[in-house]
Order: structure tokens, then C-alpha cells, then sequence
């Protein structure tokens, strides 16, 4: 049977303590779970106790790095996943830790779909908007079923707000109505819309803006 020998605060975080065990430090936790417990200098303690206070405590601590991380800006799964491995943090504490706040609507692909699409469709096409979602991890039937959302006539709206601006610049250094044109189309389709819409704007444009 070990013994704890010394429970010492950090000097940087005074939320945790360095935990020896017969004179060797060990391991460190979070003063919380410390108390929790009931661990105390002089106490015995075996190794599978050790074990599961070390597992509580990581999850404890994966789980409110994680509540940090969605309260400054709502994440996918994959990206608050890649976060916490980034920091980390044990297979065993994420999955508990994305069980918790899916659970509890924290977190939820769904949702973050639904949200992006209606920030980003405002400024993007339907393509770009794909691309980056899987690129966030979400599953391509939930990507379809919010994509379908957009409506044709609304996106247009949004590339003609953007055509317009960029017109509106680029039009004060080049007169030559071709060269205005392709810098419009190659604007757009970089914005992830596809041709036909782009075609229509930009016909819309320079043809109210004939020169």
C-alpha cells in the first residue's frame, strides 16, 4: 500500500496540487476533486484508486476546456475534437466529454450546420459552403439537407451584393468592359457560387453598368 506524502499548490495554478506518493511526486489534480475525495497527507492509497481519481480528474478538466472552447465560439464536432487532442487530453476523457455536452446541446453538428449556413449563404455559394463544412467534419446528408435550404433566388441576391461592391472597386482602375467582366467571374466563382449563377450576375452588372 502507497502512502501520499505531500500535497503541494502550484505556483501557476492555484486550482491544482502536485500529489507525492512515499516522498516521489506522481501525479497532479485539480484542488476540487482533491477535496472531493478527501485525499490527505498520511492517507494510504492504492494504485487503481490513483488510477480512477487520475481518469475523474482529466475528464473534469477536459470537460470544462471544452465548455471554455464553445462558450467563445459554437464548434463542430470534429474541430472541438481536434482541440482537446491538441491539448492532450486522453481518448477516453473526450469521448465522455462529447457525450456530455451533445447530451446536454452543447454540441450538436446539426445545429452548427444549420448556423453556418444561414451566416455564411449570405456571402458565399452553395459550393464553398460544401467544401468548408467537410472540412469541419460534418456528414455529407447533413451538409445536403441544409444546402437544399438555400434558396435560388436568394443566392443570387447575396452574389449580386458582392458583384456590385467589387464592380464598384475594380471599376475605378480598369475601363475595359471584357477584362471588368472576367475579374467578376473569376471573383465569384471564387466565392464558391456556380456558373449560372455567375453568369446571371454579372450580365445584371455590366449591362446596367454598360460602358
Amino acid at each position: 500500500m502507497n502512502i501520499i506524502t505531500k500535497i503541494e499548490l502550484q505556483k501557476r495554478n492555484k486550482d491544482r496540487v502536485n500529489i507525492y506518493i512515499d516522498n516521489d511526486y506522481a501525479f497532479s489534480l485539480s484542488c476540487e476533486l482533491v477535496y472531493k475525495e478527501g485525499l490527505k497527507v498520511n492517507e494510504k492509497v492504492d494504485i487503481e484508486k490513483i488510477k480512477d481519481i487520475a481518469s475523474k480528474d482529466n475528464y473534469l478538466k477536459c470537460k470544462n476546456t471544452a465548455l471554455r472552447i464553445v462558450e467563445k465560439a459554437y464548434k463542430s464536432e470534429k474541430e472541438l475534437k481536434d482541440k482537446l487532442i491538441l491539448k492532450g487530453y486522453d481518448n477516453e476523457s473526450i469521448d465522455k466529454t462529447m457525450n456530455f455536452l451533445k447530451e446536454y446541446n452543447f454540441l450538436s453538428d446539426n445545429n452548427y450546420a444549420k448556423m453556418y449556413v444561414k451566416d455564411k449563404s449570405r456571402i458565399q455559394g452553395k459550393k464553398k459552403i460544401k467544401f468548408d463544412l467537410i472540412k469541419k467534419g460534418i456528414k455529407d446528408n447533413i451538409i445536403e439537407e441544409e444546402i437544399s435550404s438555400i434558396e435560388k433566388e436568394d443566392e443570387r441576391e447575396g452574389a449580386y451584393n458582392l458583384a456590385i461592391k467589387k464592380y464598384n472597386t475594380i471599376a475605378k482602375r480598369e475601363n475595359d468592359k471584357f477584362k471588368l467582366s472576367q475579374k467578376l467571374y473569376r471573383f465569384l466563382l471564387s466565392k464558391g457560387y456556380d456558373y449560372d449563377t455567375v453568369s446571371y450576375v454579372v450580365k445584371k452588372i455590366t449591362n446596367m453598368n454598360d460602358i
